[in-house]
């Protein structure tokens, strides 16, 4: 590879991590308008491993702010981040693949609750899909696996 292509990798791997985190603070921050702007117009988001829907990004990102009213207090940490770029023949293409787990704690608000510690906690893996787009890196697809999760007792 030449020095121009790592550059273009180093870039397009700091692109798509921003997408990534930009993901988890649209969740935790209700941004909802900033959740669907991470997606492609076809983009599509399945949380049915963790009980939820699975559909186009707008109607998912419909579903999350009626669903995340019920945590007031919410973080997603996502970590161990692959980031696998499509290789064409040694230069970067416009697909990319984002396996990392997640560890969410999020406060499960009662009536009168007003505590900020988490009392619910889920965790798993994303598989996130992206593609490159004239705006930028933009997703396609979010899968959720979650793996376990503790409720309050």
């Amino acid at each position: 590879m030449t020095q121009r292509v790592d550059l273009a990798t180093v870039m397009d791997r700091l692109a798509i991590d921003e997408v990534v985190s930009g993901y988890a603070a649209a969740v935790d921050d209700g941004d909802w308008a900033g959740y669907r702007a991470l997606f492609t117009p076809s983009g599509r988001a399945d949380y049915s491993s963790a009980g939820g829907v699975e559909g186009p990004a707008a109607e998912v990102a419909d579903w999350l702010a009626q669903t995340m009213e019920l945590f007031p207090v919410r973080q997603h940490l996502i970590v161990n981040r692959v980031i696998r770029l499509e290789d064409r023949g040694g230069w970067p293409g416009d697909s990319a693949e984002v396996r990392a787990d997640f560890l969410n704690p999020m406060r499960l608000a009662g009536p009168g609750d007003t505590g900020t510690a988490p009392n619910f906690v889920a965790a798993g893996r994303y598989s996130f899909a992206l593609a490159r787009t004239p705006d930028g890196w933009r997703l396609t697809g979010v899968t959720v696996h979650e793996k376990w999760r503790r409720m309050p007792v």
